[in-house]
């Protein structure tokens, strides 16, 4: 890969000139990889590289039309291009996919296509039983639904002094020294957040009750079964999940507690109130890392360059072709992703950047992202690309940790890159607690999907009690504390896609721990490791990347004590 401008490979099989406006346009395409014989293995090779380019160009269409409506929600034309999308073109999608997949597997060669498709063939049977034709209208129906997630907090603001604020903007001022500052500023964004309470309980039990019918027709008990099925999630259990919270509750909260009475000492509080949580304990003013959001790619770029040039090369690559969207505006949905292209090769990143540290961590957690991309741009069929989370998440929160050692291009003053780097460490423990937290929620949510919203309160307000930090007092605020799991996205948009942030920290502290003994063979690892996109298994994928896939209590503990032993000596 050179820097500046990629240009996408001739296609073999479709249009060079496709312009998808209707099922038409499509259909021809479709109907001759259903009517072709597959007697020899090249005739196989030849129909698998045809459906790939397929599934690479329909995504990278689909892709498109969703960040541009996630861009500016306010334009109604980008939303109806999404839809049709979803109405028109994935349900029957759906329908050729499950023939195509019934095709290959029917082919006697699939044996001799080698050890890489072993994955690919597993999952192929595993979609396959759980198909039904029944669950094309819902997943359809699930898929626009779960888009009003966006619209409705997207349309989310305050006003402070005269000035509209989206809410990652009024989240600055919970930074704020003025306690008085940060009390206003919160309770502002209390009531904005509840003022959409019953919109967003109405849509999640329509979610539920959708999702709930989907498990029934294909024969599951509850949506939380099918989906370990549907993720294809076979490198672990929902026991394994379990185990996780158990061993987050027992080595990572206790010591997390340890900060908040820290704080709570540091700013000289009876009590420790929401909107005490984020602002620095010293009474220091808000780090500011970065201006525009020019001047945070920028500086990305920069530090991507100390780790390995090709990162540097990969973000220049996305900056020449204009595949990021990173300031926060009015009218942008909420959140942050980076979204793979399969046929051009190069991502693009979307985010809502205020000049918050947090924004300097999601950029490079996303920057990890973009390279797994580029890393398996070169994979031979699009099912390669199309790794699990919980690989993909050991990219970007690898990158968080290993990139902060070179966060002195943010931070001039040293006292400065201390106090970020504390921030990131004592983040980095946080993110495990409230992960087990929101993946527990939607294990039980599932498991009783005819709940009532009080049963949803009160069995969030229990996990939340044990999992969060009791230092914190929510006297007087306890209806907010009992909406806080709306302000996850993954709930309503990517169900069950959460758990994999905490497997991949505890993979992400590993990788960490060896850049610190050796960066020059961890980034060897971890490129050779995600290189295999989804070749492998997760756990063969780990051990090249140079780390473990566990989650036990016991290498938590371990982990837990590294993290902390850290933060100790910048202290």
């Amino acid at each position: 890969m050179s820097e500046g401008l990629i240009v996408r490979k001739k296609r073999q099989f479709l249009s060079e000139q496709l312009d998808i406006k209707a099922w038409e346009d499509v259909e021809g395409f479709y109907k001759s990889l259903s009517e072709r014989e597959l007697n020899t293995k090249e005739l196989l090779v030849n129909w698998i590289a045809d459906r790939s380019e397929m599934d690479a160009v329909l995504e990278e269409d689909m892709a498109w039309r969703y960040i541009k409506m996630n861009i500016d929600t306010t334009d109604k034309a980008l939303a109806e291009r999404f839809q049709f999308f979803i109405e028109h073109i994935e349900p029957k999608d759906s329908v050729f996919s499950n023939e195509y997949d019934k095709k290959l597997i029917a082919s006697e060669f699939l044996n001799e296509l080698g050890i890489d498709y072993k994955i690919y063939f597993k999952t192929v049977k595993t979609g396959l039983e759980i198909f039904r034709e029944e669950n094309i209208p819902l997943n359809t129906q699930l898929g626009l639904d779960s888009q009003e997630y966006g619209s409705i907090t997207g349309a989310m603001s305050i006003e402070v002094d005269g000035e509209e604020l989206t809410m990652q903007k009024a989240a600055l001022l919970l930074k704020e020294k003025n306690r008085d500052t940060r009390y206003d500023a919160y309770l502002k964004i209390e009531a904005r957040r509840l003022q959409d309470k019953d919109a967003l309980n109405k849509l999640f039990d329509k979610l539920i009750g959708l999702r709930h019918e989907v498990a029934l027709n294909a024969d599951y008990k509850n949506y939380r079964d099918y989906m370990f099925d549907e993720k294809c999630r076979f490198d672990y259990t929902v026991k394994d999940c379990f185990d996780f919270h158990d061993s987050i509750a027992k080595e990572v909260v206790p010591r997390l507690e340890r900060f908040d009475i820290e704080r709570k000492e540091s700013l000289g509080l009876d009590e420790l109130k929401p909107w005490d949580t984020a602002v620095d304990p010293d009474g220091n003013e808000p780090l500011k890392p970065f201006g525009s959001g020019d001047e945070m790619l920028d500086k990305t770029i920069e530090c991507f360059n100390k780790i390995d040039p090709y990162f540097c090369e990969c973000l220049t690559t996305m900056k020449t072709m204009g595949h990021l969207d990173l300031e926060s505006k009015k009218g942008k949905a909420p959140g942050g992703f980076n979204y793979p292209l399969y046929e051009i090769g190069v991502p693009f990143i979307y985010m809502n950047s205020v000049g918050s540290v947090r924004d300097l961590v999601t950029i490079v957690h996303e920057g990890g992202h973009a390279i797994h991309s580029f890393l398996t741009r070169e994979l031979e069929i699009t099912p390669f690309k199309s790794f699990p989370s919980e690989v993909a998440e050991l990219a970007s929160m690898s990158m968080e940790l290993i990139s902060m050692e070179h966060w002195e291009i943010f931070f001039d003053d040293a006292e400065e890159l201390k106090r970020a780097k504390k921030e990131q460490l004592i983040q980095v423990l946080g993110t495990l607690p409230w992960v087990a937290t929101i993946d527990k929620f939607q294990h039980w949510i599932y498991e009783n999907p005819t709940h009532t919203n009080e049963e949803r309160e009160t069995e969030w307000l229990k996990i939340l009690d044990e999992l969060g930090s009791k230092q914190i007092s929510w006297a007087g605020h306890e209806e907010a504390k009992a909406n806080l799991w709306q302000k996850q996205l993954h709930l309503y948009e990517v169900p069950f896609y959460y758990i994999e942030y905490g497997m991949a920290q505890l993979g992400a502290i590993a990788m960490w721990k060896n850049y610190k003994e050796n960066p020059v063979k961890t980034i060897e690892q971890y490129k050779a490791g995600l290189s295999l996109g989804y070749t492998k298994s997760i756990g063969e994928i780990y051990e090249t990347c140079g780390v473990k896939f566990d989650f036990t209590q016991e290498y938590v503990k371990e982990l837990a004590e590294f993290v902390i032993e850290e933060l100790n000596k910048i202290s």
